[in-house]
């Protein structure tokens, strides 16, 4: 993951620095910056990759970041993603696009009281797992989507790239909420932050 991380980055930061020209754009606080926060994407934002974006930061380091796009649901279900599991078979709801990094691999993320095996603590009852016998038993144990979601592919940053894109007025920060993440209207996600966005920055 860090190979394909940098490698992402170094294309993308040419991108942004020669793009994003956003003088009196609201900038967010590097110093929110963590595991478990959301970054909403500016109206400015140049990349298409990341328009009206709204990305679960999973990881942040001294070595880069990583998150999951979640309101970006494709038209792939997850039926045809897990062709030869049977419990699958019946699934419609959708694979998720993460990203534009490794879009041929798969990660979940899904809501437990307690730590499943093979996964990774995000934040309250969230977790993550990119293990195949993890997202086979979720699908066999028939977690719906308010609780189980696939994503293909992520966002990476290299170290410091995020910082710089913040610092820019790419992104804004707000701590993430599960019942955000599993919202059953994502195309109403973005819209519904970038309000409370504006809304916070009218009243300032």
């Amino acid at each position: 993951m860090r190979h394909a991380i940098g490698a992402c980055a170094a294309l993308a930061a040419g991108l942004l620095a020669g793009a994003l020209v956003m003088q009196g754009q609201q900038r967010g606080r590097v110093e929110d910056l963590a595991a478990g926060q959301f970054l909403v994407a500016s109206r400015k934002l140049p990349d298409p990759n990341f328009a009206e974006a709204v990305v679960l930061l999973i990881q942040y380091d001294d070595q880069g970041s990583v998150g999951l796009i979640i309101n970006k649901p494709s038209k792939t279900p997850l039926s045809r993603l897990f062709q030869d599991l049977e419990a699958a078979k019946e699934r419609t709801d959708p694979v998720y696009r993460g990203g534009p990094v490794a879009q041929f691999g798969a990660m979940a993320l899904l809501r437990a009281r307690s730590k499943p095996e093979g996964a990774q603590h995000i934040f309250a009852d969230v977790y993550r797992s990119a293990d195949k016998h993890v997202l086979e038993k979720a699908i066999t144990d028939r977690s719906g989507p308010s609780a189980f979601r696939v994503y293909a592919g992520y966002a990476g940053w290299a170290r410091h790239q995020l910082e710089r894109e913040v610092q820019m007025g790419a992104w804004h920060i707000f701590p993430a909420r599960a019942d955000t993440v599993f919202d059953p209207k994502p195309e109403e996600v973005w819209p519904r932050l970038i309000r409370r966005t504006e809304l916070q920055i009218a009243g300032r």
